[in-house]
C-alpha cells in the first residue's frame, strides 16, 4: 500500500512561542523584524535627541530669566533697589508658568508662580511638604535640575545664592517639551507601524516572487514522491523550468534536474532488468514444459514394462516420475508468476466461491486424512468476479500449506464471509469485500519467515512435518499473492503459536476491482 505523501501538521502548544516554518514565512519574518528594530532604533534617537533639544532650550531661557523674580519674592514683587517702582514690574518680564521659590536655612520662605495670561505673581503657592524637602534637596550650583511637583509637574530649575545668605530657585516647566515629545512619539509610531505593515505585504510578495522556482521544485519533488517506484515502468515527471543558475535557487534547480535524469536511467534499466528476467522465466517455463513431460512419460513407459526389471532400476524410475511431476509443477508456477508479473489479463467471470471452498476442501480432506477439516460457511452463496481456475489454485495452495506444515491432528477452518470491508487497504468504505479465511491451530509460522511468506522461494524446512513426500518449491504462498493481487485484492498473515490465519480479501460482486 502506498502511504500519502502528506502529514498532518502537528499542532502548535498552548504557550509555545510562534515561529515560522517554511523559509518564505522565514524571510518575511525576518524582513520585518529587522525593519521594526531599525524603525524603534530611529524613533528612539528621535525622541532622545529631541527631549535633549528642548530641554537645553530650556536651560537656555533659565539662563536669561536669571534670579530676579525670586529675588523680587523677598519684597512681595518689588525690585530690592527700586521700591518705589511699580508693584508687578518684575513679574511682567517673565514668562508663564515661571516660578520662583526663596530657602533661607534649607526652609522655603517665599514661593512665586507666574500664571498664564496674568503677569501678576501667585505669591502663595500650594507646596506639598514633600516638594518643599525636593526644593531643599537641589544644590545652589547655578546647574539646571529636573524637580517634579506634585500639582505643577515636571520644572527645570535653577538655584542660585542670594545676596542676604539664603538660595534662590527660578524654573520653567517641562510640560511644553513632554507635549512635543509625547506628539513625535505617536507620530514615529503611527508612521513607522503603517511602514511596517507595508513593508510586510511589500516583502512577501517580493520573497513569494523570489522563490518562485523552489515552489516549482517543490511541486516537482512531490509528484516524483508519489510515483511507485519499485516495480515497472516509470515516467517521471516534467523537469522543473528553467531559473538563473547563478541564483542559489537556480543551482538547486539545476542540481535536482540532474537527479532526476539520474533516477530516470537506473529506473529505465531497472525495468529492462525487469522485463528480460520476466521474458527469460516464461520463455524457460514454456520451454522447460516439453523436456519434463517427455521425461517424466518415458519413466512411468519403463514402470509398465511388462519384463523382469531389478528393484533398483524400479525404484530410480519411479524417484524420476515423482522428481519430474515435480518439476512440472514448479515451472507450470514459474510460467503462472512469469505471465502475471507481465500483467498478463485474467477471465472475468462470475465465480461461486462457496463451491470452489467446497471442492478445495474436499481434495485436501482426501490429501490429508490425518487432519480434521472445518468449514464456515454463509448460508447463501458468494459469489464474485474472476478467474475460477486461479481462485481454486489460491484456495488448494492455502489448504495444502496448511496440511505440509502443521503435523497430524491438527484442525484446519476455512472461513467464508461476505464482509463490508474493503478489499485493500485505502480503498474506499464503500467497496465491500469478500473474506476468505485459512486457520490452523498448528505452531505457527516462525518468526524469521513471517515478513517474506509470500515472497518466492521462501521455505521454512524445519518446521515441514517429518515424511512429507518432495515438498514445494517456495512458489505456493507467492502465487497466492500475486493471483490475489490480480484480482485487486489482499492477502495477510497472523500467525502465533497455536494459531495461524492466512485471510484473502476480495471485491465483492459488483464492487469493482479498481
Amino acid at each position: 500500500m502506498r502511504r500519502p505523501s502528506w502529514r498532518r501538521r502537528p499542532a502548535r502548544r498552548p504557550g509555545r512561542p510562534f515561529r515560522p516554518r517554511t523559509l518564505r514565512a522565514r524571510l518575511t519574518f525576518g524582513l520585518v523584524l529587522l525593519l521594526a528594530v531599525s524603525c524603534a532604533a530611529v524613533g528612539v534617537a528621535a525622541v532622545v535627541e529631541l527631549n535633549g533639544f528642548l530641554t537645553r532650550r530650556v536651560d537656555e531661557q533659565l539662563a536669561q530669566v536669571g534670579d530676579r523674580f525670586p529675588e523680587s519674592l523677598e519684597h512681595h514683587g518689588l525690585l530690592p533697589d527700586d521700591h518705589d517702582g511699580d508693584e508687578y514690574g518684575d513679574t511682567r518680564r517673565q514668562a508663564p508658568g515661571t516660578f520662583g521659590a526663596r530657602l533661607l536655612h534649607g526652609t522655603v520662605t517665599n514661593t512665586g508662580l507666574i500664571r498664564s495670561g496674568d503677569p501678576a505673581a501667585d505669591l502663595d503657592v500650594d507646596l506639598t511638604a514633600t516638594d518643599r524637602r525636593r526644593l531643599a534637596r537641589v544644590p545652589a550650583d547655578s546647574s539646571p535640575h529636573t524637580v517634579g511637583f506634585s500639582a505643577l509637574g515636571g520644572y527645570r530649575v535653577v538655584a542660585s545664592p542670594g545676596r542676604d545668605g539664603d538660595v534662590l530657585v527660578v524654573g520653567l516647566p517641562l510640560e511644553p517639551v513632554r507635549a512635543a515629545v509625547h506628539r513625535l512619539e505617536l507620530v514615529a509610531a503611527g508612521v513607522f507601524g503603517l511602514a511596517l505593515v507595508v513593508a510586510g505585504v511589500a516583502g512577501a510578495l517580493w520573497v513569494r516572487w523570489s522563490l518562485r522556482p523552489l515552489g516549482r521544485v517543490t511541486a516537482t519533488a512531490t509528484r516524483v514522491s508519489e510515483l511507485p517506484l519499485a516495480s515497472g515502468e516509470v515516467a517521471l515527471p516534467a523537469r522543473v523550468p528553467e531559473a538563473d543558475p547563478h541564483s542559489e535557487v537556480g543551482r538547486v534547480a539545476g542540481a535536482f534536474d540532474r537527479m532526476l535524469g539520474h533516477v530516470e536511467d537506473a529506473l529505465t534499466e531497472r525495468h529492462a532488468v525487469e522485463e528480460r528476467l520476466r521474458r527469460f522465466a516464461a520463455d524457460a517455463s514454456h520451454e522447460l514444459r516439453t523436456p519434463v513431460a517427455s521425461v517424466r512419460g518415458h519413466a512411468e513407459l519403463a514402470l509398465l514394462h511388462p519384463g523382469p526389471v531389478p528393484p533398483e532400476v524400479t525404484r530410480a524410475l519411479e524417484r524420476i516420475a515423482a522428481e519430474s511431476s515435480r518439476m512440472g509443477g514448479m515451472v507450470d508456477d514459474l510460467l503462472l508468476l512469469a505471465r502475471l508479473d507481465a500483467g498478463r489479463p485474467l477471465e472475468r467471470r462470475p465465480v461461486d466461491l462457496t463451491r470452489l471452498v467446497l471442492d478445495a476442501v474436499a481434495d485436501a480432506r482426501a490429501a490429508g486424512p490425518g487432519h480434521h477439516w472445518a468449514l464456515d460457511l454463509p448460508e447463501d452463496p458468494v459469489t464474485v468476479t474472476g478467474d475460477a481456475h486461479r481462485l481454486h489454485q489460491v484456495l488448494a495452495n492455502l489448504l495444502a500449506n496448511a496440511r505440509l506444515h502443521t503435523p497430524g491432528g491438527t484442525t484446519v477452518t476455512v472461513t467464508l464471509d461476505p464482509g463490508e470491508v474493503p478489499a485493500r487497504p485505502g480503498d474506499c468504505p464503500d467497496r465491500p469485500a469478500v473474506r476468505l479465511s485459512v486457520h490452523d491451530d498448528g505452531p505457527g509460522v516462525p518468526p524469521e519467515v513471517r515478513p517474506h511468506v509470500f515472497e518466492r522461494f521462501t521455505r521454512a524446512e524445519h518446521r515441514r512435518k517429518s515424511g512429507a513426500p518432495g515438498g514445494g518449491a517456495g512458489l505456493g504462498l507467492s502465487i497466492v499473492a500475486a493471483v490475489v493481487e490480480a484480482h485487486a485484492g489482499s492477502v495477510a498473515l497472523e500467525s502465533g503459536p497455536g494459531s495461524t490465519s492466512f485471510t484473502v480479501l476480495l471485491p465483492a460482486r459488483g464492487a469493482g476491482t479498481g
